[in-house]
């Protein structure tokens, strides 16, 4: 097996596939995965045959992102067209997995991560443009439940709209050991300038925390403190986001995106077959290189 690795040596081992550009939130700071003006979506066949690609390639997971990819009607029938041998996940604003968590279990999902910036349901509608915090939390249990876990919460931090919530947060996760926080640095797309200070939000947490772990991936800090567990992601402002990046992204619309942040080196793959999209995916990789440097 062929392992895919970039110029700075950078093996890729993630696959993140976008599975349409529709969500039915409108969240005031989205960046819908870098996807710019995105065309057709593909195709439950064109999916199965690119993880089937980066499967070749020694890929040893799938995370399906959208907009929103519960709202893809085949979506079962997408984690079931997981290869063997890898784990899949996925990112969801949560709304619409209450009735179907146990089926997604059931079809090979691993885990799911749930984007939830507000306990208090006036805030959720205004980050969100929708009143659907109850949809959320129930899509948060039902998780759970199904054993779609750890569940990890993704709180985009908000100047001024919702990082007075953090300790709300802390709350709701402790002592549910397969609930975990993610306090995750605002992203610069689509104008949104409300930046938390996330510098302040680790400083106290370090201070606070009785354990303090590193992630493999990324060097990131995991903190432990009084039974609840959180971790600060900071892709703006981590110097080793980008050197220990392993993920290739493909967008709704079948292009391989060697980097979140820049949309000048796609590669189309639409209609690709065979050993013709093995050659692109290994282009793709050679076109990766770190953002921050």
């Amino acid at each position: 097996m062929m392992l895919l690795k970039d110029p700075y040596g950078r093996t890729v081992t993630n696959l993140r596939i976008s599975l349409t550009h529709k969500c039915n939130l409108r969240c005031i700071y989205c960046h819908a995965e870098g996807e710019v003006q995105p065309q057709t979506a593909m195709t439950l066949d064109e999916i199965s045959e690119v993880m089937e690609t980066g499967a070749k390639f020694g890929i040893k997971s799938v995370k399906f992102t959208g907009g929103e990819p519960m709202l893809r009607s085949d979506i079962v029938g997408i984690v079931q067209a997981v290869p063997e041998g890898l784990e899949s996940s996925m990112t969801t604003n949560g709304t619409l997995l209450a009735d179907r968590a146990y089926e997604l279990k059931e079809a090979g999902l691993s885990r799911v991560n749930i984007s939830l910036d507000s306990l208090r349901p006036e805030r959720y509608q205004e980050i969100t443009g929708r009143a659907c915090l109850d949809d959320a939390l129930a899509g948060i249990t039902a998780a759970l439940d199904a054993g779609l876990t750890p569940v990890k919460l993704n709180m985009v931090l908000l100047d001024g709209i919702n990082d007075d919530e953090v300790d709300d947060f802390l709350a709701f996760v402790r002592g549910r050991s397969d609930l975990i926080l993610q306090v995750i640095e605002l992203m610069e797309f689509n104008e949104c300038r409300y930046h938390g200070d996330v510098d302040g939000i680790e400083r106290d947490l370090k201070v606070r925390a009785r354990q303090i772990i590193t992630r493999r991936m990324h060097h990131r800090k995991k903190y432990c403190l009084d039974g609840a567990e959180v971790e600060v992601v900071r892709p703006l402002h981590n110097t080793e986001f980008c050197s220990y990046c392993n993920r290739l992204r493909v967008t709704s619309d079948a292009k391989l995106k060697p980097c979140l942040l820049r949309n000048d080196n796609l590669v189309d793959v639409r209609g690709a077959h065979g050993k013709e999209l093995e050659d692109l995916f290994r282009e793709v990789v050679m076109r990766r290189e770190p953002f921050f440097k």
